[in-house]
């Protein structure tokens, strides 16, 4: 039977102590299906999305079996080795280890590129319970003998599909072919493609099955809109919007995706020399300046925040309010965890996204992966009508299959108020 509490979860006192503290009282459903079959031992294939609770669904397990069955770690060695695909996502994963661990006496660290590696070699040399890293900078310090990963007991893979996205197959199976055959291993990713499938076999061990929403759909709670206009015409546009936004009580940050690093760049500069407080974050940013620009979001000080699809994978700020795709990806799964920054933890959102000329056949793409149709947003001063019947027109082709039916939670008009003074 699936628990509906937290306190129905056979974990150790120090964890439920931290629960409490957090308010945390009902488990998200990929934490209510995960949980107790981690702490039965089971190996865990998990289908889910970012913003769906997983972290604690595998931290909380595995900090139980540290703290029921404490061990002193060799040097270079760790008990637990949980691999993600971005620095700052590694880093969400290492502070929730240290919010869900904090009654819990366990020693963790983070392994990254971008920054020295002194620090991370000095934590290593001491042995840790619990490694969170990313697969480049964690094979240069195997390479070098400073890493090992002979006790591992527990293996986490996070995000699969972004880590293939990112060419890390080579790597991931390197790091595999490196660990004990006897562990714990949990494999997470937001989809479940063939090749996603074919490696899941070769590392889990007769795995429990859990399946978050349906693959490539989008959060009923995000309300969508596609805007068809100029390339010319999509600064002002989204300055209106972020103008409306700026007076949203509670949920006021927004992300901008711009599909290059120069592209957020110039884009947040501009929105800078307009009056706007916004960063950018992407991968020729240092390890610094993306910690930095993302406290400065989180605390509202900078709150727009212009991002790439890798540098925004593992953002999960609860008071994204609004996410507008200024640039369409041209990766329709890129949308689905684009517009995913928003609409956290059982909130409400918006996400908008801009298409010009160019961009025409990425929207079918979407449009066919989320299965449905973007609701139209017209009502604003740079629409351009001819590009949305030319849409149309395509969808009437047959280069689109899916329903015509408005998007649950998201109709057609209804709610265009919500996104600043348009045309009238």
């Amino acid at each position: 039977m699936t628990p509906t509490s937290f306190e129905a979860l056979p974990l150790a006192a120090p964890l439920h102590r931290v629960l409490q503290e957090l308010e945390y009282t009902t488990p998200s459903p990929i934490q209510a299906q995960a949980i107790p079959l981690l702490l039965e031992g089971r190996d865990l294939l998990g289908c889910a999305q970012t913003g769906t609770g997983k972290t604690a669904g595998f931290a909380l397990p595995i900090l139980n079996a540290l703290h029921d069955r404490p061990t002193q770690v060799r040097s270079r060695c760790c008990r637990t080795l949980v691999l993600a695909p971005t620095r700052e996502l590694a880093s969400q994963v290492g502070k929730s280890f240290a919010t869900y661990g904090r009654h819990v006496r366990f020693s963790h660290t983070l392994i990254y590129g971008g920054v020295g590696q002194v620090p991370q070699v000095n934590a290593m040399r001491r042995g840790v319970d619990v490694l969170v890293a990313t697969p480049g900078r964690l094979l240069d310090l195997i390479d070098q003998r400073h890493v090992d990963l002979s006790q591992v007991e527990f293996f986490v893979l996070d995000e699969v599909d972004r880590m293939l996205d990112m060419g890390f197959l080579r790597d991931v199976k390197r790091i595999v072919s490196l660990l004990p055959a006897r562990r714990q291993s949990l494999f997470f990713s937001a989809t479940l493609a063939p090749n996603i499938v074919e490696l899941a076999n070769t590392i889990l061990r007769d795995p429990a099955h859990v399946s978050i929403a349906p693959q490539s759909t989008t959060a009923e709670k995000i309300d969508q809109k596609i805007c068809f206009l100029s390339r010319e015409s999509k600064r002002p546009l989204l300055e209106q919007l972020l103008r409306a936004q700026a007076g949203v009580q509670g949920q006021n940050l927004t992300i901008v995706f711009s599909r290059t690093k120069h592209g957020a760049n110039k884009l947040a500069k501009s929105l800078t020399a307009a009056g706007f407080a916004a960063d950018a974050i992407h991968g020729n940013k240092s390890q610094a300046q993306r910690e930095k620009a993302l406290d400065r979001f989180k605390k509202g000080l900078t709150p727009v925040l212009v991002a790439t699809d890798v540098a925004a994978r593992g953002v999960d700020v609860k008071d994204v309010g609004l996410v507008v795709n200024f640039d369409l990806p041209n990766e329709p799964e890129a949308y689905v965890h684009r517009i995913g920054r928003t609409a956290r933890a059982g909130a409400e959102g918006k996400a908008v996204s801009f298409c010009s000329e160019d961009e025409l056949e990425f929207l079918r793409e979407i449009e066919k992966t989320i299965k449905m149709p973007i609701p139209r947003w017209d009502d604003h001063n740079w629409h351009v009508e001819e590009l949305a019947l030319s849409h149309d027109r395509a969808k009437s082709r047959g280069h689109q299959s899916g329903s015509s039916k408005p998007a649950s939670g998201g109709g057609g008009g209804g709610n265009r108020r919500r996104y600043g003074r348009g045309r009238r």
